[in-house]
């Protein structure tokens, strides 16, 4: 596990290379410009979504091996922003956190998952299906059929999926133009109601931040570790001690 420390360090990194891709635009950036900016590196990336580092890479990088004497490319599952290296978008976030409900959860190939993506887009004139609304209705029915035909899949098996995908979209809040624009992420603690912890790219530079308050999770967690006491903090930020519990549990599990 990578500690408060080195977790600050490399969020800090991550942010000034997106203050410095802030800084190439002469008028003040949309709101589609904001999610799209590269801002977290793959360690940041992963310990907001509780995931491993090496399986966000691959989604994002593809990866490149040996069957059967020969080389085998596998293509990204997620596009990152072009020209940028090893960062990602906030949009990335959400397409991550969509895909742990089909890839993760269900331990699917990565091949079939790939493929029944593409295969939705294609039918339904769309790019990029883990962003869009229509995973919500239609497009969710195309993709697990699709998927169905490539894998076993019992009936049991695709109502367990649509639930999971259902549970997973329901921590993206979108705006009135149906994109994503907060990301309440999830743990295994919390029900699926509960949203204690909220990424908005538009508050604390996209940093994991106490849902309602704006304070950092990671700020509450280096003042614990400091040897402040937690009903102290409370007071300071005006929040509920069980807040400032969600955030170290949010932390800690990461």
């Amino acid at each position: 596990m990578v500690g408060s420390a080195d977790w600050g360090v490399s969020f800090l990194n991550g942010m000034e290379t997106h203050l410095d891709q802030f800084q190439r635009y002469t008028e003040p950036m949309t709101a589609a410009e904001i999610r799209n900016a590269p801002a977290y590196t793959f360690l940041t990336a992963a310990r907001c979504l509780g995931m491993p580092q090496a399986t966000l890479r691959y989604w994002v990088l593809g990866r490149t091996g040996r069957r059967g004497g020969q080389s085998v490319v596998s293509e990204p599952l997620i596009k990152a922003p072009p020209g940028v290296g090893n960062l990602i978008s906030f949009n990335n976030l959400v397409e991550a956190h969509v895909l742990r409900a089909l890839r993760t959860t269900h331990g699917i190939r990565m091949g079939a998952v790939r493929e029944s993506i593409d295969y939705a887009e294609e039918h339904l004139g769309i790019d990029r299906l883990l962003l869009s609304d229509k995973l919500r209705t239609s497009g969710q029915d195309i993709l697990l059929d699709r998927l169905s035909e490539l894998i076993t899949l019992s009936k049991s098996g695709q109502l367990a999926m649509r639930q999971m995908i259902r549970a997973y979209l329901k921590r993206v809040e979108r705006d009135d133009d149906a994109l994503p624009f907060r990301l309440y992420p999830l743990r295994p603690e919390w029900s699926g109601d509960e949203k204690p912890i909220v990424i908005d790219p538009r508050v604390s530079f996209g940093r994991p931040t106490v849902a309602g308050s704006g304070v950092s999770t990671e700020a509450l967690v280096l003042r614990i570790d400091a040897g402040e006491d937690i009903e102290e903090l409370a007071c300071d930020y005006g929040l509920k001690v069980a807040q400032i519990e969600d955030a170290i549990l949010y932390e800690r599990a990461a």
